[in-house]
């Protein structure tokens, strides 16, 4: 009996409602996985209820520890102290505009040099490829890169943030392998014989096909300018420039040099904000990131090269 008979026979039994029983072992071992991933679930979700709890708590509670998966003496003092300070207002501006405007730029160069990459027509593209794979070990270090950025008119900007790791070596490697593995070059063909330009197949044929590479990509480089710290750090001088991290960590700082002067009651209760500030903000800079994420995370799995060939 064929392979396609058995199919329908089972299809049949399925839409008949004869539901097929699984073999015991299969059963043991889907319940084994269920149960590891719950464990997973838990193991994730304990710490995120645990700083969400603290964050709605009272500071005299959190400071006491008596806060663990719910909120004890429920106050919005924290969330207070962070969205009425105009530095976090501006550090999210700012954060947006790396984010939105590092994942635009950092997905249309990764794109641009993965593509030619993945084409075997392309003359001295392993040569390339090596010199891209050599930078993944060894890098120029801070100082000449930061010679490089204030040479170049970036220091204390903008685009100090947004050009020097604008690229990837492993986003590119990833590009190049979908690319290489999932675009036919019967496509490519078809295309060449319609008079197509290598700029009209990339932009009409291989893009529309790569939406899950370009949701992966951008949710990669997102994450990574939305938590930029370092960078800023060293390149930026300027307040109005800051990215949302560096604002916060500021904030932290300022509470808990505040709480080393001044009396002791005042220092009781500067330290005690300074105790549950930190998991208020630790919420308001995820927050974006977990809401952006699902739906995102839906075009990973998508099947969209399906049907694509006929014949």
């Amino acid at each position: 009996m064929s392979t396609q008979t058995l199919g329908r026979l089972r299809r049949e039994r399925v839409t008949s409602g004869k539901r097929i029983r699984e073999p015991f072992g299969d059963r043991i071992v889907l319940v084994v996985i269920t149960v590891m991933l719950a464990i997973v679930l838990l193991l994730v979700l304990m710490p995120i209820v645990y700083i969400v709890a603290n964050s709605f708590s009272s500071p005299r509670a959190v400071s006491s520890g008596q806060v663990t998966f719910w909120p004890v003496d429920l106050s919005l003092v924290a969330y207070q102290e962070v969205l009425t300070n105009p530095q976090v207002l501006q550090g999210y501006y700012n954060s947006l505009i790396y984010a939105v405007a590092g994942t635009l730029i950092s997905v249309t160069l990764t794109v641009a040099i993965a593509y030619p990459l993945s084409r075997r027509t392309f003359a001295g593209r392993n040569v390339l490829m090596s010199v891209l794979l050599f930078t993944m070990l060894f890098s120029g270090g801070l100082i000449p890169t930061y010679m490089v950025v204030q040479d170049v008119g970036m220091l204390n900007t903008r685009w100090a943030l947004l050009i020097p790791n604008a690229i990837g070596v492993w986003q590119v490697i990833i590009g190049r392998t979908f690319f290489a593995h999932s675009i036919p070059d019967e496509l490519y063909e078809a295309a060449m014989l319609d008079g197509a330009s290598e700029l009209r197949f990339l932009w009409s044929v291989v893009l529309p096909l790569s939406k899950p590479l370009l949701a992966v990509l951008a949710l990669m480089y997102a994450i990574f300018q939305w938590n930029s710290y370092f960078d800023a750090l060293v390149y930026l001088k300027d307040p109005d420039l800051f990215p949302l991290q560096i604002v916060l960590r500021n904030i932290i700082i300022l509470n808990t040099t505040t709480a080393a002067s001044g009396d002791l009651g005042q220092q009781l209760d500067q330290r005690e904000l300074a105790n549950v500030l930190k998991y208020a903000l630790i919420v308001v800079s995820s927050l974006p990131v977990l809401i952006i994420y699902p739906f995102i995370a839906r075009h990973f799995t998508k099947g969209v090269l399906v049907g694509a060939i006929k014949g």
